[in-house]
């Protein structure tokens, strides 16, 4: 099950050992890995910054923002899925820390990214969440966000709409990349409303 589509009390440490089976998770198939590269090196500065990577997972996106030059910290709240993250980017300039995505374990730090997928729409509070995580970019830093809507019956998400006007008060330049139609990304088609939003604060 994607955890794009599971509940938000879901299991995550038992999920762990199967999330990577997804193609838009491990991004074990070199087409699927080599999409969001690409999406990634156009989102991310074109030089090497410190990326906060919030509910990173297993750390596929992390692997890539270092394979692009960049420092990164991940945060998941799953210890099962923090210490995958820390094996994948073993020997890469990144720090993989157990913790909840709301209130990272960051201290003083300051980044120039924060880099998250698919974690705003379980969030009780993203509005709160968002203003949080405003406080740790460092100034000219950006939100890089890949969210979406799932599901026909009882669809859950966070519509690009709804996530642009939140952002509007923190964000001086807010961009909406639709995602939906690039199957690549997804390793299949998909109809449901997929993006990314990068602004700059």
């Amino acid at each position: 099950m994607h955890r794009d589509a599971a509940a938000p009390e879901a299991d995550w440490d038992a999920r762990a050992a199967a999330f990577d089976d997804e193609p838009d998770h491990g991004l074990r198939d070199p087409e699927v890995r080599a999409a969001w590269a690409d999406r990634l090196r156009s989102w991310l500065p074109g030089h090497g910054a410190d990326v906060l990577d919030l509910g990173c997972g297993t750390g596929s996106l992390s692997l890539l923002a270092c394979e692009q030059g960049h420092r990164v910290t991940g945060v998941d709240r799953s210890p099962a899925m923090a210490e995958r993250a820390r094996a994948k980017l073993a020997g890469h300039p990144a720090t993989i820390l157990c913790g909840d995505a709301t209130a990272p374990p960051v201290g003083e730090r300051r980044f120039d990214v924060v880099l998250v997928r698919h974690v705003l729409w379980a969030l009780p509070d993203p509005a709160g969440a968002l203003r949080h995580w405003r406080e740790l970019l460092l100034p000219q830093g950006r939100f890089v966000l890949v969210e979406g809507v799932w599901g026909t019956l009882s669809p859950v998400g966070v519509p690009a709409a709804r996530l642009t006007a939140l952002l509007e008060p923190l964000s001086r330049d807010v961009r909406v990349e639709p995602l939906s139609g690039d199957s690549l990304l997804w390793g299949k088609d998909v109809d449901d409303e997929r993006y990314a939003v990068v602004a700059t604060v």
